[in-house]
């Protein structure tokens, strides 16, 4: 054999196993996401195609399990929520979407640091346009019509229990791209009066139409229910004692965290639901601490995460004071229903 026929041989045999050693790793790849994925006792997991069309009513939300889709948008059938998940390749800290629009808040790993930015998707979940998020992505919302986004981050500290922390709060009109960077600019009034208040924190919107939401403000050491004029650009308190407001969808009641006395300082907070016609308070059945803005699942029942296993898992509550906390789905966070 000549020395050109050995060298040859010779590169064919790397090539071949070069080859097997990377179909093994692949392999073993999947085998260990599976595997992972079934010590988790999750859901299977595959990836497919995920739309925000209207068609079956379907659940979205970021799935936790472990395996190669942990952190994607996933979807399954709204009756079927612990069913097998269609994974959709986006990945999405926070997520919300309505009427063919959907909002993803992600981080982007540098090699020292992180940064962050919200992204506005169409049907197909393909980006239309992004925005930079100034810290810690924490709530995003879509108007019912998917006209509006909007979005909160942690732009310092990183929990809301305490008081040492500061938020930003932005929404974008999908139509004309309008965007208003930070809610803080806008006028706030309190009985009445315009108040000017250096202290303010703004969070949680919760869209009533496209020209009007709902939102948690803080000032004085105190939170309230606001109700927001897009156009006015005016924020005005409603209500004390609110945190991250979910409006019902006729648009009668809100559903929110309340700071409840007694309670342990790094979890002060129970699922109420407000009247807003009578201002009437109702305490949900859910008695544990809840740092989430609960969704509307429909007119009765509200859905929030808890802290599980890996990560978090969604419960429901009847909204009205009656019945029991039940899970709905492990490992899953950040909620939307659509169909």
């Amino acid at each position: 054999m000549t020395r050109t026929a050995r060298l040859l041989v010779l590169l064919a045999a790397v090539l071949l196993l070069a080859g097997v050693g990377t179909v093994a790793v692949l392999h073993a790849a999947d085998r260990s996401g599976r595997k992972d994925q079934e010590q988790a006792g999750g859901p299977a997991v595959t990836p497919g195609t995920v739309t925000l069309k209207p068609g079956g009513r379907q659940l979205l939300f970021r799935s936790m399990a472990w395996g190669p889709h942990r952190d994607e948008i996933t979807s399954v059938p709204a009756d079927r929520p612990d069913g097998p998940r269609t994974a959709s390749g986006l990945t999405c800290l926070r997520f919300h979407a309505a009427a063919g629009t959907g909002i993803c808040l992600q981080a982007e790993h540098g090699a020292l640091t992180d940064t962050y930015r919200a992204v506005v998707v169409d049907s197909a979940l393909h980006e239309l346009r992004h925005y930079p998020a100034a810290g810690i992505p924490t709530r995003s919302r879509v108007s019912p019509s998917g006209h509006l986004a909007a979005w909160t981050v942690f732009v310092s500290g990183d929990s809301y229990a305490g008081t040492a922390f500061s938020t930003r709060t932005s929404i974008v009109d999908t139509r004309s791209w309008r965007y208003e960077d930070n809610l803080e600019s806008f006028t706030l009034i309190r009985d009445g009066r315009p108040v000017k208040a250096p202290d303010l924190n703004i969070w949680g919107v919760t869209f009533a139409d496209d020209a009007h939401f709902y939102v948690t403000v803080a000032t004085g050491g105190k939170t309230y229910l606001a109700r927001g004029d897009l156009a006015a650009r005016t924020l005005t308190t409603l209500h004390e004692n609110v945190e991250c407001p979910s409006l019902s969808p006729d648009g009668t009641r809100i559903a929110y965290k309340k700071r409840v006395a007694g309670a342990e300082p790094d979890a002060p907070w129970r699922l109420y639901v407000l009247d807003l016609a009578t201002m009437t308070e109702t305490a949900t059945a859910e008695r544990r601490n809840i740092d989430d803005q609960a969704l509307w699942a429909d007119g009765h029942t509200l859905v929030y995460a808890l802290a599980g296993d890996y990560g978090a898992d969604l419960w429901t509550v009847p909204a009205d004071g009656s019945g029991a906390a039940a899970v709905l789905t492990r490992s899953a966070v950040a909620p939307a229903y659509l169909g």
